[in-house]
């Protein structure tokens, strides 16, 4: 089981947005904080990143170089810092396939960018997301991010130069974007120093113990069979996936089969019943209890709302 690829699907509410941006200097565009996370793209050409609210000193983008923006942020892309900002207007927006296309500034050297947002759950994210710095800047290395840089360059290709797939390849490489910054980052962090969730997932006892909870939730884990899977003592297990994970192995289970459940109740048909089988519960009386506890609705209700919403 990818615990990675699990835990941003339990997270995930709708499809990414995206638009490909044209700055051509002087340019400057301010973004408002938005729901989800935001990344950028620098397909071609340079600029400046920064958040307006809390005093981070501007980041310099090259070409391949991608920004991840957490909760979605306000922040401001332009040709130079010193550039005044200013807000898209809708009508600058343009449709056109397979994303869309916005042009600024004036007749100066240009860059190029694709820009989106991930729709992403804020109000329950999972504690790998809330581990994550605010902002990942991740430049252009094909030597440490090869897959990251590949599907840069894939996207590159299709965006400047549309072809018979590209509706459907385009969507495809932005989804798979999120998982490749995620992974770099994770990479990224020197096993020596690496704390939280990015030592969790490579940790020779917690990865097991992590994997055999996300790949069979409703199997009657305890911590001694889970200690068993990271062949630690029960003590030791539980001091160090503590430690990793920010809460008890069982704390995190509970959480986990939950959210389980909450994705099944948006994405599938099944029976109510049955939902709660999958998540660990044995009978649907437990298992509504301990849902409305953590949701604040029934299941029944949470699964109308988040349908009515989506």
């Amino acid at each position: 089981m990818d615990v990675l690829s699990e835990a941003l699907a339990s997270m995930r509410t709708g499809a990414p947005h995206s638009v490909r941006t044209d700055g051509h200097a002087p340019w400057a565009m301010r973004l408002p904080p938005t729901v989800g996370a935001g990344f950028h793209v620098v397909l071609h050409g340079t600029c400046w990143f920064y958040p307006f609210d809390n005093g981070t000193r501007p980041i310099e983008l090259g070409s391949g170089d991608v920004v991840f923006v957490r909760d979605g942020a306000g922040h401001v892309l332009a040709d130079h810092p010193d550039t005044d900002p200013e807000i898209p207007r809708p009508e600058q927006f343009i449709t056109c396939p397979p994303v869309g296309a916005l042009r600024l500034g004036g007749d100066g050297p240009a860059a190029s960018l694709l820009c989106g947002n991930y729709h992403l759950d804020g109000q329950r994210p999972h504690p790998l997301l809330r581990q994550l710095p605010e902002v990942i800047h991740l430049p252009a290395r094909p030597d440490r991010y090869p897959e990251l840089a590949a599907a840069v360059q894939l996207l590159r290709a299709e965006l400047d130069n549309p072809r018979i797939g590209s509706h459907g390849i385009v969507p495809a490489l932005i989804d798979s974007l999120l998982l490749y910054i995620l992974r770099a980052w994770v990479e990224d962090q020197p096993r020596a120093e690496a704390t939280g969730w990015a030592a969790a997932l490579r940790d020779p006892a917690v990865a097991p113990a992590l994997d055999a909870m996300h790949g069979d939730p409703a199997a009657p884990w305890t911590v001694q069979s889970l200690a068993d899977h990271a062949g630690l003592s029960r003590a030791a297990f539980a001091r160090r996936f503590n430690a990793m994970v920010g809460e008890p192995p069982l704390a995190y289970l509970t959480r986990w089969r939950l959210t389980t459940a909450a994705r099944l109740l948006r994405e599938d048909d099944l029976a109510i019943e049955k939902v709660a089988a999958r998540a660990g519960y044995s009978s649907e009386f437990a298992f509504g209890k301990a849902f409305k506890r953590e949701y604040g609705l029934a299941p029944g209700r949470y699964r109308r709302q988040a349908r009515a919403a989506a």
